[in-house]
């Protein structure tokens, strides 16, 4: 593991299986489904949705030989196509996932590499950041939407 460069793919995947043995990644999805229902992007999605559902089936009749599967599946195939869902999707993850990302998901993600790559030299709690008397963007905090792996490639 010490020789292994950072980024190397054989470091980052047992990091992120050290990440997921301690339970982190089960805490994060935790978190994020616990706020999502009540983001505007999930409600807006849900209704877009729901009304595109309604007026789909306002144009079939329904009768006991209606083949309920297939029209599921006609449905389903619809709204995938439509955009809508991976557009709401990247609406949700920046209302819930982004703002996270910075203040509660990278401290935690960093500590726990930190204790990965040196065992038993980490104390608890990260270094406290020194105050800052500029305002200019700090480089090396992420774009919303980074993926959190990234953060520990070169």
């Amino acid at each position: 593991m010490a020789g292994l460069p950072p980024g190397d793919p054989q470091l980052v995947s047992m990091i992120v299986n050290h990440l997921k043995t301690q339970g982190l990644f089960d805490q994060f999805r935790r978190d994020c489904l616990a706020d999502v229902d009540t983001k505007p992007a999930y409600l807006n999605l849900k209704q877009r949705v729901d009304n595109f559902v309604s007026n789909h089936l306002s144009n079939h009749t329904w009768s006991p030989h209606l083949n309920k599967n297939q029209l599921r599946n006609n449905i389903r195939q619809l709204v995938l196509q439509s955009g809508m869902l991976e557009q709401g999707v990247d609406r949700i993850v920046a209302q819930v996932v982004d703002p996270k990302i910075n203040h509660i998901f990278r401290p935690q993600v960093e500590r726990v590499v930190r204790e990965f790559l040196s065992p038993g030299s980490c104390s608890e709690e990260p270094p406290a950041p020194l105050p800052s008397t500029e305002t200019k963007p700090d480089s090396s905090i992420p774009e919303q939407g980074t993926h959190i792996v990234s953060l520990y490639q070169p």
